[in-house]
């Protein structure tokens, strides 16, 4: 029977959005531990599901006959990891597997290989967890500090990764050469792991779905047209696209979902393109905001240029835009990238400065988390506004004609006939929803949306 040297252990939101990198590390972890135990067969070196699994195969009873016959685990940590529940099942699974042969034999053997894929934070993550070390001195402070994707963005053959790829190596053939006692068929579905941690049962009120909508380059499109923006912040795909330099964070369109999700939302995230107007349409009726990141580079390509006109030709009050002025952008040519921007987006650019926040351009890095969650938090504050029952009782109530016809008033045409006197007290509006502080009070629209819900699926 097939025993691997290392089950890769990974979350697919990671693969999903560096998955040219996941890829290289996973090849280049399995080249390097054929190189030094020449001894083993191409196909026991490395077990990963998107390469051995085929139609037909029962996923989860397959990774667990896997989990207990490979020798070692290779576990790349990082957020995303440590909030995927089939992550958490892996590693507990693993874990356990572990320990078993310590107190069955006496034997510890460090089996369980952590690789530092993107920062943690220590505090938040299982204690059984963080008994587990993930760094050592010859791998590097890039790496310790970084995280390995770091290193590969900055230099796929740069001897710091190099360095880190051979120590995993290393430490995956002397775990292997140990033989970990392996683990009877048991059913992954039932393993509770140690992570993610407990959840809310029910969302708070302010939490919903996000939808992310991304415009931006392709490595190998910017190679073909030239120009100083052809640099290294593009990908194989457009959520590939990493604006700010040097790329020690993630790729826009992750950093925007960890932002998001750190918020208290969900996330989901699509490329732009046609029918994008029914979609930011569909969103708000299924009481979803929405959020387009676009490259300021290729607004005006043909890939992406009728999508964002039609979107900038129509109204959608609870949709944010942001475009981010890279780090890297040559000086010389920002006037004319600016005035291509402006020519897509005729309408909106004209609401680049207004408070409601909901349309920024030449976002810098220094403050795109906070521009995003204040948009955000507008937009969210927007569609609540939309789903509150303002009721018909009195005719003259907000939103209806002077005839309390039932019909409601077009925002800014509802002029009253005459002054009128100011009341000694203000009226509070009924069921009004308070705004966060330092966050600008939305304009007031309404509709009858359904009730705002989020809900999110495990992404493994």
């Amino acid at each position: 029977m097939l025993q691997p040297y290392f089950f890769f252990s990974y979350a697919r939101v990671d693969f999903e959005a560096e998955d040219a990198f996941v890829d290289q590390f996973f090849s280049d972890l399995r080249d390097e531990l054929g190189r030094i135990e020449p001894a083993a067969r191409a196909e026991e070196l490395a077990y990963r599901d998107t390469e051995q699994l085929r139609v037909g195969d029962d996923w989860a009873e397959q990774l667990a006959t896997m989990l207990g016959r490979s020798r070692a685990m290779v576990a790349l940590y990082s957020p995303a990891y440590f909030a995927s529940l089939y992550c958490g099942k892996e590693w507990t699974a693993f874990r356990g597997r572990v320990r078993r042969h310590h107190e069955d034999t006496g034997e510890l053997i460090p089996a369980l290989v952590p690789v530092l894929w993107e920062p943690v934070v220590p505090g938040e993550l299982a204690a059984e967890v963080t008994k587990i070390q993930w760094a050592q001195p010859d791998m590097g402070e890039a790496y310790a500090r970084y995280g390995l994707r770091a290193l590969l963005r900055t230099g796929p053959q740069g001897d710091a990764y190099r360095q880190v790829v051979k120590v995993v190596a290393e430490r995956v053939r002397d775990a292997a050469a140990r033989r970990l006692t392996e683990l009877a068929d048991f059913d992954l579905n039932a393993v509770r792991g140690y992570f993610p941690g407990p959840q809310p049962v029910e969302s708070t009120a302010g939490a919903g779905m996000v939808r992310l909508f991304i415009a931006a380059g392709r490595a190998s499109e910017a190679a073909a047209e030239g120009g100083s923006h052809a640099g290294g912040w593009y990908g194989a795909k457009p959520w590939h696209w990493a604006p700010y330099h040097p790329p020690t964070t993630p790729s826009l369109a992750v950093r925007a979902q960890r932002v998001i999700t750190a918020a208290g939302h969900t996330t989901t995230l699509e490329e732009v393109g046609a029918g994008l107007g029914e979609k930011l349409d569909q969103a708000r009726e299924d009481s979803q905001v929405s959020v387009l990141l676009v490259d300021p580079w290729v607004a005006g390509h043909v890939r992406y240029r009728a999508a964002l006109r039609e979107y900038d030709d129509q109204n959608h009050p609870v949709t944010g835009v942001m475009v981010p002025m890279g780090s890297a952008d040559p000086e010389g040519e920002r006037d004319a990238l600016w005035a291509g921007v402006r020519g897509v987006f005729r309408r909106n650019w004209l609401r680049r400065s207004d408070p409601e926040h909901l349309f920024r351009v030449k976002v810098n890095r220094e403050n795109f988390d906070s521009d995003l969650t204040i948009m955000v938090t507008v937009a969210q504050n927007k569609l609540m506004d939309d789903n509150l029952d303002w009721g018909d009782d009195d005719g003259g109530a907000f939103g209806f004609g002077p005839g309390g016809t039932g019909e409601r008033a077009i925002p800014g045409l509802a002029i009253p006939f005459g002054p009128q006197p100011a009341p000694e007290t203000p009226p509070r509006e009924p069921g009004r929803w308070p705004n966060p502080p330092d966050v600008p009070n939305p304009r007031d629209h309404h509709d009858d949306a359904a009730p705002l819900r989020g809900d999110q699926d495990d992404d493994h």
